[in-house]
């Protein structure tokens, strides 16, 4: 499992991930699904894996704010709106967005990808 030692936890945690379609997946809301299939974990635990996740490389975090994050598991480059009336991502293609005059990164550093989130609410 990408260098990570297959635990009890970490196994039902991603086959709650992985199981079915791509998606974007709050801490939070991964606990209830996990309460919902009756494993037992811990919010403290779902937050390590989902961070041990996407040091792996299996899954991209998405951080609408200061305060919350949601788990994309599509690493694929693209970008996300965020509804704020329905606090939820959704994917943007990549090739909906054009990146131009980036600017040089420091020396010795190399930009790796760029995260556009667009908010969005419904108009009024």
């Amino acid at each position: 499992m990408a260098g990570l030692r297959p635990t009890r936890q970490r196994v039902a945690l991603a086959e709650i991930l992985f199981g079915g379609a791509h998606r974007h997946v709050s801490a939070e809301e991964l606990l209830a699904e996990a309460n919902s299939a009756k494993v037992n974990v811990s919010l403290a635990t779902i937050y390590n894996t989902l961070h041990q996740f996407r040091a792996a490389g299996l899954l991209r975090e998405v951080a609408v704010d200061a305060s919350r994050s949601y788990f994309d598991t599509d690493t694929s480059d693209h970008h996300h709106f965020y509804l704020e009336d329905e606090q939820r991502v959704i994917d943007i293609p990549a090739s909906a967005i054009v990146i131009q005059n980036l600017p040089e990164p420091p020396t010795g550093m190399m930009v790796t990808h760029v995260d556009v989130v667009v908010r969005v609410r419904k108009g009024q």
